[in-house]
Formats: C-alpha cells, sequence, structure tokens
C-alpha cells in the first residue's frame, strides 16, 4: 500500500539503535510521507532532536511544554492527526510503561491517546528480549490491537550475537506498508508452513538431499502472514532471509521436522506441508568422515516417518492441512491418492514435465486438487504470486471450517 500523504508520528525511545531512524524517516519521506517525532529524553542521548528535526521537516517534540516558544505539545492532537503511530526504537522500558499504561513522558500520553493501531519495532539486548516478563508486555501489546515488528537476529550492542536488533529500516518500512489498509480475513489463525529440503546425513561432511529451494514455503509463509495469520514457518538447510513477521524455526533433519510439526501442529489452524522431505536416511551415521578406500561403496537406508501422514491422522475437524505432491508421471492419479490417504483438505502438485516449475525456479506451475475432486489449473507464474492464488484458497477453506 503507497503511503503517499499519510501522516506518520514516530516515537524513538532511548536506544542505542536510534541511529536508524534517520535511515527510516528518509524512506517515509521518499514514500511521499509526512513525518512527527516524538523523542523521550533518553533518545535523545543517541541522536540529536536537531538531527531528526531536519530530516523530517518538522519540529521534533521531547516535553509537554516548549519553554522556547511558550507552546504546549497536545499529545492528543499528536495522536488524532496521525494515520499511524510506529515506536521504534522501543525498548524494554517503554514497551512495560506501555503495556502497563503508565504515562510519565509525552510519548506514553500520545500513546496512550492513539485510536488506531500502533506499531512496536522492539531494540534491546538477547537476554532482555528473551526475558518472561519482556515477552509478557509484548503478548499484552499484541491482544491490545498494537502490531510488533519482530526484531532482527546478529550481534547487538553487548558483544552477543542474537535476536533483539531494532529491524533494518527497509525491514519496517516494508512491514507497514504490507499490513496497512489489507484485509486480515485470517486474523487470530495460526498458521504452521514447512520449506525447504532436509539434509540426511551420512557422516559429519555428507548428506543425502535435495534441491529444494525453500522459495515456494516461504513465499506462502509471507502470504499467510499479509492476511492475518500468526505464522511459524519450519525450514530446512536455506540462504533465504525470513520474512518480516514470521516466527523461523530451523531444522535439518526428517527427523527434526516432524519433532517441530508434532509440537506445533495441535495448536495450527492452518497447517502448509511444502518442505522436500527425504523418504529415507542412513541406518547408521559414520561418527567420523568415510575415507575413499573401495570401488564400490554401499549405504544402507531406512524410510523416514511419512510426516504428512502423521499430521493427517492428527488432523482435527476444524484443522486445515494442505500437502505438495511433486510427480514425474501419471500426475493427477497419484496427486488423488496422495489426497485421500494422508487426510489432506487439499493438495498442490507440481509435475516435473513442466518447464519452470518445481525446485531452484522463481516460477512455479500448480494445479490443486480438493476433498470434493475439483481440479484447478493455475498458469506459470511467480512463486509469490502462485503464494497468492494458494492462500486466497486457503482464507476460503479454513472460513468454511
Amino acid at each position: 500500500m503507497s503511503l503517499q500523504g499519510k501522516h506518520i508520528v514516530i516515537g524513538v525511545s532511548g536506544s542505542i539503535a536510534a541511529y536508524k531512524i534517520a535511515s527510516l524517516i528518509r524512506l517515509l519521506r521518499k514514500e511521499n510521507a509526512s513525518v512527527q517525532v516524538i523523542m523521550t529524553e533518553e533518545a535523545c542521548s543517541f541522536i540529536t532532536p536537531l538531527t531528526l528535526s531536519t530530516l523530517s521537516n518538522n519540529p521534533v517534540f521531547v516535553d509537554y511544554y516548549n519553554k522556547t516558544t511558550g507552546e504546549w505539545n497536545n499529545h492528543v492532537h499528536i495522536a488524532e492527526s496521525a494515520d499511524l503511530i510506529l515506536i521504534a526504537p522501543a525498548t524494554a522500558n517503554t514497551i512495560a510503561k506501555c503495556a502497563q499504561g503508565l504515562c510519565d513522558n509525552l510519548l506514553l500520553a500520545t500513546y496512550l491517546s492513539a485510536k488506531g493501531v500502533v506499531y512496536f519495532a522492539p531494540a534491546m539486548d538477547l537476554d532482555m528480549w528473551k526475558h518472561p516478563a519482556v515477552q509478557h508486555n509484548i503478548d499484552l501489546l499484541k491482544q491490545f490491537g498494537n502490531q510488533v515488528i519482530p526484531p532482527g537476529k546478529g550481534e547487538l550492542a553487548s558483544g552477543l550475537v542474537g535476536e533483539g536488533r531494532l529491524a533494518e529500516p527497509e525491514e519496517i518500512l516494508h512491514f507497514i506498508k504490507n499490513n496497512l489498509g489489507q484485509s486480515k480475513p485470517l486474523k487470530g489463525k495460526k498458521a504452521l508452513v514447512s520449506a525447504g529440503p532436509t539434509h540426511e546425513a551420512i557422516d559429519p561432511v555428507r548428506f543425502i538431499g535435495n534441491h529444494s529451494s525453500g522459495k515456494m514455503g516461504f513465499a506462502i509463509a509471507e502470504k499467510l502472514n499479509a492476511l492475518g495469520a500468526d505464522v511459524t514457518l519450519v525450514s530446512g538447510p536455506t540462504s533465504l532471509a525470513t520474512p518480516i513477521g514470521v516466527n523461523r524455526i530451523d531444522i535439518t533433519s526428517a527427523k527434526q521436522l516432524l519433532d517441530v510439526c508434532i509440537d506445533e501442529f495441535p495448536n495450527s489452524d492452518i497447517t502448509v506441508m511444502s518442505a522436500a522431505v527425504a523418504d529415507y536416511t542412513p541406518e547408521e551415521v559414520a561418527t567420523q568422515k568415510i575415507k575413499k578406500k573401495e570401488d564400490h561403496f554401499s549405504i544402507a537406508l531406512k524410510k523416514t516417518t511419512d510426516i504428512l501422514a502423521t499430521l493427517g491422522q492428527l488432523k482435527k475437524d476444524d484443522q486445515l492441512l494442505v500437502g505438495f505432491a511433486l510427480e514425474t508421471n501419471n500426475e493427477i492419479e497419484n496427486a488423488k491418492d496422495k489426497l485421500k490417504r494422508k487426510n489432506l483438505d487439499f493438495i498442490v502438485l507440481n509435475s516435473m514435465q513442466d518447464k519452470g516449475a518445481g525446485f531452484a525456479h522463481d516460477t512455479n506451475k500448480v494445479t490443486v486438487i480438493d476433498q470434493t475432486g475439483e481440479i484447478i489449473h493455475f498458469d506459470l507464474k511467480s512463486k509469490d504470486a502462485v503464494a497468492t492464488d494458494l492462500c486466497d484458497i486457503i482464507a476460503s477453506q479454513i472460513q468454511s471450517k
């Protein structure tokens, strides 16, 4: 959605990450949005009001009362004039005060006067972010209807490496544009999406795998989140970036994927299993690298647990379960058989015969088959467009359950 003409209020609290707000304001101005900045006194220690005033082309508010002009900075007017309010960086202290309704500065008073959705972009150290008290306050903010922009992972000011970094300005902009003005038919729903390949270890340096890139599953996770779902993405080894707003769990093997899915599935309204899971895994894994000695070498394999069939057996009537089938022959018949055997609501068929579809491509061509036997053929499209088509079907079917 375009931000042109939108009036955005940014609340900056006291974090070293406040320097990123300068770049964010530039991005918002390029979108032709107007920006009003409110800062806490602590924030002024990390970046000057003059810097943000220059970039936003508006005075920066810090106190209720402007001693220079003698004017009162009316927090109610500030809140009512905003098309959206973004608190970034949102420190643990500011998050706690907002969650508890405390009001000891202009930023908090503006937040408590807001009538629309407020966006929070947390920034703090790893241990602080993981603390149960902080997570409880985050949950409260979400319950109040606010949007939380997930923090990034990386090197933190403390020297630790992990979750807690303020999302990058481009990510914050993307999150807001993706969220504003869209219908949210899946709001309140929990979704589980698997993506990418699995790697089955042979020895410490070798594995059995496949060519799945994870692009299809990642696109689906992003679209489900855009429709309002709370999405958990379980990903095999891939270099893809986590979609903004999506919770990601990384796995390597089919067994690890099974364990995560068993834990997450009971609380999921929607489950989309797009991961390319290995059908077989070595019976034994060598503890050291296997040396090349013999002219011929054999590895004994055993079947992996059929994760999709396992979930199908556990599925309740109000849950939606979607599977994928990659076929090379008798595509429709094989997909229908898989749909029935695994108790799926619908199945997404890829044919290796279709040029530009399947692994590693940015495009895909799918056929959807549901429990009634209805078959829907889609043309070759980008995987983002395919994800949109599939998520529209998911939204329609979940509402009928």
